[in-house]
């Protein structure tokens, strides 16, 4: 039942507003307050109602004493309006106060006047001294964001200027040592340190928290403020930091080449640090040697790598028996989990000088039989 009358007084009124015919004349806001000595302009807008088209006259046929008001319409002072049938006009009503005006409540009045008898007024009052106080708000949607020490730390802000007076806002942050902070405009905007922001406006604007590389794994906060004079907003945005594994390698001495003998056994020391934020765990070795040649760890898997820490480790090289002298490049990781580093080693192999001195050996004997066999044949 009472669905069937809602339905019905829709109807009804839905008619109604199709059959009226006539002028209106209308503000967003015909009561409003204002600071004492502003101009106010304000926006008024004129609607003819089925009615044919004419010239509408426009007046301000009350206003308040000492004020001065103007009707303007295409950036000009007018005094009428060609109104065609179901079309809207947009004027400007600009109300100047007296130089030593007094707070209080200010009343003017317009009048439209068309053919026929078409007639519209609009009271308008203005209230001077009665103004909300300087008033900033900040919000975001996602306070708590989480992430390795490397992440992108950006948050979505919303500044509100919740007075009705237009303000410079500075903007700043308290946040841990190292920490750095920088505000933008949203969508890919350039780097800001303040912003005029209208009375009643919203601007969106990024953070961008980066912590420093070797932070520790835990939560921070960081606090952003809003200032304009007495006006004052905060807000606490948080990082949930997550530790991260950074391992990297290399010898005692930095020194990535050495010298190896064919067919033996080479020991080369290599050193494994963990210089992200996180313990790494079971950080495995490994290697890619060329062909024939053997590389063996000793340990073969470390247990455990603090953050910020080391360890040893002993890369045996055996190269291939038959590798003839030259350079050679092996490749030694590292991982722990999603982890992983690696170093290029250049070996530069050296044959035996046990061979060497079997070869000397060989030519000596080789140039004593042809001696021997010269001095003995030689004179038949």
């Amino acid at each position: 039942m009472l669905r069937l009358v809602a339905l019905f007084l829709l109807l009804v009124g839905s008619a109604m507003a199709q059959g009226y015919r006539g002028l209106a004349l209308y503000t967003p806001y015909p009561s409003q307050s204002v600071r004492v000595g502003e101009t106010v302009n304000l926006s008024i807008s004129l609607k003819n109602f089925g009615l044919p088209p004419q010239t509408v006259q426009v007046r301000v046929v009350e206003v308040a004493p000492g004020w001065k008001a103007s009707l303007l319409g295409g950036g000009r002072v007018i005094s009428a309006v060609y109104a065609l049938p179901d079309a809207e006009q947009n004027l400007s009503l600009r109300l100047e106060p007296p130089q030593r005006v007094q707070p209080g409540t200010y009343r003017f009045r317009l009048v439209a006047e068309g053919s026929g008898g078409a007639r519209a007024e609009l009271p308008i009052v203005l209230t001077l001294g009665q103004i909300l106080p300087k008033r900033l708000s900040l919000e975001t949607e996602l306070p708590v964001l989480k992430g390795v020490p490397t992440a992108s730390f950006r948050y979505r802000v919303t500044l509100k200027n919740e007075s009705d007076q237009d303000l410079l806002v500075n903007l700043e942050a308290d946040a841990p040592q190292n920490f750095r902070v920088s505000f933008s405009t949203a969508f890919g905007g350039q780097e800001i340190n303040s912003l005029p922001l209208k009375a009643g406006e919203s601007r969106d604007l990024d953070v961008q928290v980066t912590p420093p590389r070797q932070v520790e794994a835990k939560p921070y906060a960081v606090t952003l403020r809003a200032l304009a004079g007495d006006a004052r907003a905060e807000l606490v945005v948080n990082l949930d930091i997550t530790g991260q594994v950074e391992l990297s390698l290399s010898t005692p001495e930095g020194r990535l080449s050495g010298r190896a003998y064919a067919g033996r056994e080479n020991p080369i020391k290599l050193v494994v640090k963990n210089t992200g934020s996180a313990p790494a765990e079971s950080v495995e070795l490994s290697a890619s040697e060329p062909s024939g040649w053997e590389v063996k760890f000793e340990p073969e898997k470390i247990e455990n790598i603090a953050p910020g820490g080391e360890a040893e480790v002993t890369a045996r090289v055996k190269p291939s028996p038959r590798a003839v002298a030259g350079d050679y490049m092996l490749t030694f990781r590292a991982s722990a989990g999603s982890a992983s580093t690696s170093a290029d080693y250049r070996v530069t192999v050296q044959t035996s000088t046990l061979w060497g001195l079997v070869g000397v050996a060989l030519i000596a004997v080789a140039v004593g039989a042809v001696g021997f066999a010269v001095s003995r044949f030689g004179r038949r």
